[in-house]
């Protein structure tokens, strides 16, 4: 929310200096963000000087130079070497003497400085428009008026526009706070309760009187009342549309907003000081003299002031004459029935639009305007009318015309005021401050609340219009709190609170065990949204997702169904700033549909590595990541949470090039792998990436709850290598299954530690060297014992996997 000092300050009994402006901002939750100083103008032409061109000679070494004598009031003529075409001898123009400082439209600033010029010294500048920042010409010098006086400022002649700009992070709640009179409001109430006095806003808005009597030439018809509680309009003859005056024009840039012509720029100017949005028809482009506020066809085709066809829906709201709708209401006007430049009548509508309705239309056509904005939020519908009464009276004032007929107010139920009991007791044990009666009612009544059924403790109030987001005490509650001041909430010595005890402890805990080893190996955690693009998945996975019905735009329109892309999103983001080396992990969720209005969500851990896990050292090269290094994080794990039998099954799994399954038991537990190509090539990621990914809900019910501890075994261990020849689509994890099959308790691990692959060993063979330990913890077993064990295990790969064993 873009807020300007000056025009701000027109609604407040006096001024109050923007620091301190800015200050009581922040105090009533109004956080001022940002605070600038704006020029209308770069520099508010800062520096320069009307100078009187005395003498112009043509340079000696130049044919397009001339040598000029400038009397710029000081005791001696400049000589001032220029190159424009129209200089000439009597002219008043733009000095920019040494030391000044000029912003030209195009490059950067930069200071005058004594120079010379083709052996010409040149004490200054005359300026063309376009090179202090004041026009777009750039034909020749600015030629000032013949009775400007030499030495005069040009910041005096011109007065350029300067301000303070306040950028204030309003919360959705604050409806009555999107313009600059809800604004002062809240001000005023801020200074009248901490200094004691009377500091009412400075209303623009009039009674409801009557402009003019007599049948307007436009008829209104609402249909839905529901989704239009309240619609105004009034009828503006023989107008003539152009330019805004000046000081609407700078009122309207200050804060960020185009000019565009005097009636848009009026109904522009009203929404940013009312927060009511208006919209002005050509009043000769209405079919059949009629307004008709209905809901559109389903499927119907609207062009809107964009030139974009846009496909109508059933549910969005229209304003239309007898042949077809004009604008979509609250949100974005018709092309046709705009104001132009040739439009001599104008037809002004001051409208209440039902919120939800506003913004599901708004989100559908993908048009967050200002309007829309302020439509979802909820509308003061109680100032209708005097709102339209002050736009009519400023287009007559500033675009000629005369009002025609009076104004229409469709008001078929007119609201009442909400009603909220509030007690002071409740005051004082939300906020934890004791208030005094008499400064809740000042508070209260400062804001606009009124009060009945006074009592000592308890008080009746009807809420203003305009503060359509209060509706129970603890509303009241905040509103005392902001005006009284945040910081003013004292802060108790001693807090006494009731131990609560969570029923799912133990799955935090292995979350926070299991995020402390990954951040010790080196980890990062990402936070990613749950929200995410259709766009990245397959027909097959979106027919059992879960959809956004009022999605926040294309790009998040739905719930992810898987972590990878998510986590894909980051690696781009990272390798497109050459952060190559990553070690990331998210606890997350992905969400299903499993039947009609049944949704499943699960709880998941994603890892994703890419690049070096670690870098070149004098004493050792680099270290890739690869998938074994991410399946050794996996068993790691797994065995932090108790988790055993682990088992990684080679298999196709959907994202992976490559990859394996991990069960425990009959326990599916997650999957590990490399991402495939093809699913890089749409993240443009162009290096490596391993993945993966573990279901938390089967870890938090598969954990070893408790841990048990044994002493160390006071017998030794026995290591046995063993090399076999087998076939090249044998893998370590066979074997592996193979040895343990044998049931030998003795046999405490197997790794493998050397593969080879030579033609000598025949054609599709390769050598794996395997490493056995085997302990007994009631002896120290002999070498007759060991040579059993392996001689037992060489018979089950000779016989399962056809090894041959190397000698």
């Amino acid at each position: 929310m873009t807020i300007s000092y000056k025009w701000l300050c027109e609604y407040l009994p006096e001024p109050i200096a923007p620091e301190r402006l800015s200050e009581i901002l922040t105090a009533i939750g109004l956080e001022v963000e940002s605070m600038e100083h704006y020029h209308e103008i770069p520099g508010s032409l800062q520096g320069l000087i009307v100078g009187e061109v005395i003498t112009c000679e043509k340079h000696p070494d130049a044919d397009k130079l001339k040598i000029t004598q400038v009397n710029a009031g000081g005791d001696a003529l400049l000589q001032i070497v220029c190159g424009a075409p129209n200089v000439a001898v009597g002219q008043k123009v733009i000095v920019a003497p040494v030391g000044c400082t000029i912003y030209p439209l195009q490059g950067e600033p930069f200071t005058i400085k004594k120079a010379k010029i083709r052996g010409a010294e040149s004490q200054g500048m005359l300026c063309a428009e376009d090179e202090i920042g004041f026009g777009n010409s750039h034909d020749g010098l600015k030629i000032l008026p013949e009775e400007s006086m030499p030495g005069t400022a040009v910041a005096e002649m011109f007065k350029p526009y300067e301000d303070v700009i306040y950028e204030i992070g309003l919360t959705p709640n604050r409806m009555d706070a999107q313009s600059h009179l809800g604004v002062a409001r809240d001000v005023c109430a801020y200074v009248s309760y901490h200094e004691n006095r009377h500091f009412q806003v400075v209303s623009p808005l009039t009674s409801n009187d009557t402009l003019v009597s007599g049948d307007t030439p436009i008829q209104i018809s609402v249909e839905d009342s529901l989704a239009c509680p309240r619609y105004t309009g009034i009828s503006i003859s023989n107008v003539q549309v152009g330019e805004s005056p000046i000081w609407l024009k700078q009122k309207l840039k200050s804060i960020g907003q185009k000019p565009v012509n005097n009636i848009v720029d009026i109904t522009n100017y009203i929404l940013h000081e009312t927060g009511q949005p208006l919209h002005a028809f050509d009043a000769n482009q209405i079919k059949g003299g009629k307004v008709i506020v209905k809901k559109a066809d389903a499927g119907q085709k609207f062009i809107t002031l964009d030139t974009k066809e846009r496909t109508l829906r059933a549910e969005d709201l229209m304003i239309c004459d007898i042949e077809g709708p004009m604008c979509i209401a609250g949100v974005y006007g018709g092309l046709e029935s705009g104001v132009k430049n040739e439009t001599k009548n104008v037809f002004l509508e001051c409208a209440v639009f039902e919120k939800s309705g506003i913004r599901k239309t708004a989100l559908s056509h993908q048009l967050r305007t200002d309007s829309a904005i302020r439509f979802e939020k909820g509308i003061d519908i109680g100032q209708t009318m005097q709102v339209l009464h002050r736009a009519a009276k400023l287009i007559v004032e500033f675009a000629g015309g005369q009002i025609t007929g009076s104004a229409t107010d469709i008001y078929p139920q007119p609201k009442d005021k909400t009603t909220v009991h509030f007690d002071l007791d409740f005051l004082t044990k939300l906020s934890g401050k004791k208030y005094d009666g008499d400064a809740v009612k000042r508070i209260l009544t400062s804001l606009g609340f009124e009060m009945t059924n006074l009592h000592a403790n308890t008080m009746q109030l009807l809420v203003p219009y305009n503060k359509t987001d209060i509706s129970i005490q603890a509303d009241i509650v905040e509103e005392i709190m902001r005006i009284d001041g945040l910081d003013n909430i004292p802060i108790p010595e001693t807090i006494n609170i009731s131990p609560s005890v969570e029923e799912h402890h133990h799955k935090y805990k292995i979350r926070e065990k299991m995020a402390g080893s990954l951040v010790g190996m080196g980890f990062h955690e990402i936070f990613t949204n749950s929200i995410t693009n259709s766009a990245f998945y397959d027909e097959e996975t979106l027919q059992h997702s879960v959809k956004m019905i009022n999605s926040l735009s294309n790009e998040l329109d739905m719930l992810r169904p898987e972590m990878i892309p998510s986590a894909l999103q980051v690696v781009a983001h990272n390798i497109n700033r050459k952060n190559n080396d990553l070690q990331l992990f998210e606890f997350g969720k992905t969400y299903s549909k499993e039947a009609t209005h049944q949704y499943r969500e699960r709880q998941r851990l994603s890892l994703i590595l890419s690049g070096q896990i670690r870098d070149k050292h004098w004493q050792s090269p680099a270290v890739k990541a690869d998938y074994f290094y991410v399946k050794g994080i996996v068993e790691s794990l797994m065995a932090i949470t108790g988790i055993s039998n682990l088992r990684f099954v080679e298999n196709d799994i959907k994202d992976l090039q490559y990859g394996c399954s991990i069960t425990s038991g009959e326990v599916a537990i997650g999957f590990v792998g490399a991402v495939s190509d093809s699913l890089l090539k749409q993240f443009d990621i162009k290096f490596p990436v391993f993945y993966a990914e573990l279901d938390m809900d089967a870890v938090y019910q598969h954990h070893q709850k408790s841990t048990t501890f044994r002493e160390i075994s006071k017998f030794p261990a026995v290591n046995r290598d063993l090399a076999l020849v087998v076939e090249k689509n044998i893998s370590f994890a066979q074997l592996e299954q193979i040895a343990l099959s044998g049931k030998i308790s003795q046999l405490r691990s197997l790794e493998l530690f050397d593969i080879f692959e030579s033609e000598k060993l025949g054609a599709g063979k390769k050598s794996m060297a395997l490493s056995f330990t085997f302990m007994d913890e009631t002896k120290t077993m002999t070498d007759q014992e060991i040579e059993g064990f392996m001689q037992q295990i060489i018979g089950k790969f000779e016989k399962q996997a056809q090894a041959e064993i190397r000698k």
